[in-house]
């Protein structure tokens, strides 16, 4: 990550964007779209994260609008308690809107982020927490977006969880494109994981 060209900084935005917007919402048409003229290579060709975004790619071309909204409601929404809860809370402390969620907050008021009062789901929310990562390296503020304050962040509140939420999604049976988005975030995590171990050493 040290000494990065500005263009691999904004992939690594992109797809932190690209993460949430999966694991916030099924996708609609105009992104199904994208996928579907999406390049198939990887960010690096024989890297980690070849073999999981070639998967996800053929999984997005392969389902419908319908078929991606019954998946994500059967695994996110369903009646009563769904099959998988992706909130760092839950598989911090067991249960949602426990004090993982307001250590969060804190940090959040540190860096001088607010939750939009339109949004249905809490900070700990995996979408909210890779939007947070996207803005700290994409946003203009040097002092809240830079390397040490992206290091704090995801040590703090995405490295510890992601792979139980990763593993969960993928133990359920109805999973299939979000089982592909699964793999790819632990993917990608574990390529920002090294990246950071990098920087400490």
């Amino acid at each position: 990550m040290k000494n990065e060209p500005f263009s691999e900084e904004i992939a690594r935005a992109e797809l932190y964007g690209l993460l949430a917007r999966l694991w916030l919402a099924p996708p609609d048409e105009p992104l199904l779209q994208q996928f579907r003229v999406a390049v198939t290579v990887a960010p690096q060709a024989g890297g980690l994260l070849e073999a999981p975004w070639q998967a996800l790619v053929e999984q997005m071309r392969a389902t419908t609008v319908a078929t991606a909204s019954a998946e994500f409601i059967a695994l996110f929404q369903g009646v009563g308690k769904p099959e998988v809860f992706p909130y760092g809370s839950f598989f911090l402390a067991g249960f949602v809107n426990e004090k993982p969620l307001a250590l969060l907050r804190t940090d959040l008021a540190q860096l001088g982020l607010t939750r939009d009062a339109a949004l249905l789901e809490t900070e700990d929310h995996v979408a909210y927490l890779f939007e947070v990562m996207r803005y700290l390296i994409a946003g203009e503020d040097a002092a809240v977006s830079n390397l040490e304050q992206q290091r704090r962040f995801f040590r703090t509140h995405v490295q510890p969880w992601i792979e139980a939420l990763c593993q969960a999604v993928q133990a359920q049976p109805a999973a299939r494109l979000w089982s592909a988005v699964a793999a790819m975030t632990w993917a990608f995590v574990q390529v920002e994981t090294q990246a950071f171990d990098l920087l400490e050493t």
